[in-house]
């Protein structure tokens, strides 16, 4: 059994016939005829069933379809790993992230990579937290941004950005007047926020418990651009992470700091000892140094400071 005989029963099964699974391989009928040919003789069995130019898959050809399948994509995998290597490992990279640093962060430290290193081949993804981790962990992406907590076995983290939260609200709201944002004011207001319990959402909602405040109706969302847009047009107060609020300007929108401190953590992660691309190793710095530059006053606090950070998030 070999390569060839794999792709043409995968090319006939797709196709559905055997002339046109000779077009897709660009081979002839014939060649693709005898190819199967050899392939059923040596597994013993029949695989279609001959009705003129058309062919029908045997059973046994569906329960050995999956597994043909599965091996040709991983022959191709290999292939375009290999032309990686060949071409310099610095012209592709892949990277997950949760919305906000998806499209408030990323790109921009993306765009300031040197001339010689930037990439000609960018993957980036947009996913929850709990899938970008288990993107990272797979090993089917380089590098990860992702909101805490990530006490995940398998995972490196390179560093910890701390910045506090911010409200996002109509510009020709009442609201806008002030300069911050005091928390008994918010707590009279229909807000939007994340619907995730154990993330951002969980710090919203322990700084109104520890300042005694009742909490206020909150209208759930998944994605901080989201609850921006449906703040401007004047559903609620979003409180938002401040790399969406910041990064991603909007029309018709004021952003306000609030009197409350309510800290957004996230972390850079990858697979544990993977090894490193110049680009990838390269965009963790400059990922650090965006980062500050469209938050002066974040923090930058080192991995090992990630189990005391959880406990300032959880503790009640």
């Amino acid at each position: 059994m070999d390569l060839r005989q794999l792709e043409a029963f995968a090319a006939v099964m797709s196709a559905g016939s055997v002339t046109a699974a000779g077009k897709m391989l660009g081979r002839s009928q014939p060649s693709v005829t005898r190819v199967i040919q050899e392939l059923e003789q040596e597994l013993g069995f029949a695989l279609f069933e001959r009705s003129g130019p058309k062919v029908t898959p045997t059973q046994k050809a569906f329960a050995m379809y999956a597994e043909v399948e599965s091996a040709l994509l991983g022959i191709r995998n290999i292939r375009q790993r290999a032309q990686h290597l060949a071409q310099d490992e610095n012209r592709q990279i892949k990277l997950v992230a949760i919305t906000a640093l998806a499209t408030g962060l990323l790109p921009l430290a993306l765009s300031r990579l040197p001339a010689g290193l930037r990439p000609q081949q960018i993957q980036l993804q947009s996913m929850t937290p709990e899938n970008v981790v288990q993107a990272v962990l797979s090993k089917t992406m380089d590098l990860g941004a992702v909101s805490l907590p990530t006490e995940h076995r398998g995972l490196d983290i390179h560093w910890i950005g701390e910045a506090p939260c911010v409200a996002v609200l109509a510009a020709d709201s009442p609201l806008a007047e002030h300069a911050v944002l005091p928390m008994e004011l918010l707590a009279r207001q229909d807000l939007v926020t994340m619907s995730n319990p154990f993330r951002f959402r969980r710090r919203i909602d322990k700084a109104f418990h520890d300042l005694g405040l009742q909490a206020p109706n909150m209208f759930d969302t998944n994605t901080s651009l989201i609850a921006m847009q449906m703040a401007r047009v004047g559903l609620g107060v979003a409180m938002v992470d401040p790399f969406t609020a910041t990064g991603v300007p909007l029309e018709g929108v004021v952003v306000r700091p609030i009197a409350c401190n309510i800290p957004f953590f996230f972390g850079l992660i990858s697979a544990f000892a993977h090894p490193l691309s110049e680009v990838t190793q390269a965009l963790i710095q400059e990922l650090a140094i965006s980062a500050k530059e469209l938050l002066p006053n974040m923090i930058m606090h080192p991995p090992g400071d990630h189990d005391a950070l959880l406990q300032s998030i959880y503790a009640e």
